[in-house]
């Protein structure tokens, strides 16, 4: 993975995109955001085929935000897909799902998920989840040399 930090987020609901788009503003994140309404086009963005080729475009993320509940592909099977390739080892995948289910947090978690946060109804509390996010993976946390991936 080359460039600069970037995020991606997988979330079909556009009132939760736009929840979580107000939150890094008013959090003052300034970190490319790219975002992906479907399982499959998480995938190809992250593949870098089709429409995301063109890495200058759509760098690959440091960070993926990855609901659960998705058409096309489940978020559980994006992620047995990133933690299935190699080149993605050290991709951070955090759910950010309404989903409390227990199941769902075991298998995420038998997947290979870093991180499992069920969104607050409360945009405060959102906004405190995303500063958080923020501080700790993209700030904090230290990563492995970074790659290019296939």
């Amino acid at each position: 993975m080359t460039g600069a930090p970037a995020i991606l987020l997988v979330e079909d609901n556009p009132d939760d995109v736009l929840l979580i788009r107000r939150a890094f503003r008013r959090s003052g994140i300034t970190t490319p955001l790219s975002v992906v309404g479907d399982g499959d086009a998480a995938v190809a963005y992250l593949a870098g085929e089709g429409p995301y080729a063109d890495r200058s475009l759509h760098p690959l993320p440091r960070l993926v935000l990855l609901d659960l509940k998705l058409p096309c592909r489940s978020g559980l099977e994006v992620l047995a897909w990133i933690r299935g390739r190699p080149a993605f080892s050290g991709l951070v995948v955090v759910v950010l799902t309404s989903s409390s289910e227990s199941r769902d947090l075991e298998r995420a978690y038998a997947l290979g998920v870093n991180s499992f946060l069920v969104k607050p109804v409360e945009f405060d509390r959102l906004l405190d989840m995303v500063k958080t996010l923020d501080l700790y993976w993209l700030g904090l946390n230290e990563y492995p040399p970074r790659q290019e991936a296939p």
